[in-house]
């Protein structure tokens, strides 16, 4: 099959599947695995050039409303009649879901049992460490102004929960909310978890967190418990979603779920 992928986190399902070997063009913004940076590139996820698109003459376009102003790409493959299926993961569930639906589309069925399997396991380990440990609060920052956060509908609330954590905003009924930096310091987190969307690590920027009135005196900061966290590992309705998980659970309980506990997360060791 000709595939192609316009977002990264429907990329990282392709690997999964082991069919990264017939995508014939991909996103600006996917970057893994390794073996795709080769690919034809085809514009940012929200503003892809569809004329190269449909040039490629693709069997199935991978679009996902998990990325917000993607409805816009969708409604051009309908109005060009090019094959594509979209997805819009908002919990761990549906993103292993949206794998085994990918892997019958692709004739990959064996291997999307297989990665659901293990994902699964890990899931279920990570569960069972969970109920060892005092669970810590965590606010999670996807952007910080405005601001946004993962609610209770959102995997990150799940991938708290299995770390020994507990989202600060997991009582708010939606994937994403927008608040204030007030609001937060009502919350009063344990840990301050920066993941900006689209910002790489070295880029972010935690000395701005003392300037936002009343920062200062949250316990977070006052015990140097930020963390800044790679959003390819924590933002993305992936699998490689695990691999964030078992690096955040080792930060927060480390005698209970240590980083060598010899589980390598799926294929994620690349």
């Amino acid at each position: 099959m000709r595939l192609i992928s316009i977002c990264p986190s429907n990329t990282e399902l392709l690997a999964y599947l082991q069919a990264t070997d017939d995508l014939v063009g991909i996103d600006d913004f996917s970057d893994w695995p390794l073996s795709i940076k080769n690919l034809p590139r085809l514009g940012p996820d929200l503003s892809i050039r569809m004329d190269e698109v449909e040039a490629l003459a693709p069997d199935l376009v991978l679009a996902s409303l998990s990325v917000p102003g993607m409805e816009k790409n969708v409604a051009e493959l309908q109005k060009r009649g090019i094959p594509h299926v979209v997805y819009n993961p908002n919990s761990l569930k549906e993103i292993i879901e949206n794998l085994l639906d990918l892997g019958k589309r692709i004739n990959k069925e064996v291997e999307a049992e297989k990665t659901a399997q293990l994902y699964q396991d890990i899931l279920h380990t990570y569960k069972q460490k969970a109920k060892m440990v005092e669970a810590v609060s965590l606010y999670w920052e996807w952007w910080p102004k405005p601001v946004f956060t993962p609610g209770k509908t959102n995997w990150l609330t799940e991938i708290s929960q299995l770390a020994g954590g507990r989202n600060v905003y997991d009582h708010v009924e939606l994937a994403s909310v927008q608040t204030d930096w007030a609001d937060v310091c009502k919350q009063d987190p344990d840990y301050i978890c920066l993941a900006w969307v689209g910002i790489h690590t070295e880029k972010v920027k935690p000395e701005l967190l003392w300037k936002r009135p009343d920062w200062p005196d949250l316990k977070a900061l006052q015990a140097n418990k930020v963390l800044i966290l790679e959003e390819e590992l924590y933002c993305r309705p992936s699998p490689r979603l695990l691999l964030g998980l078992k690096k955040l659970a080792a930060i927060l309980h480390p005698d209970i779920m240590p980083n060598d506990d010899g589980m390598d997360p799926l294929l994620l060791s690349e």
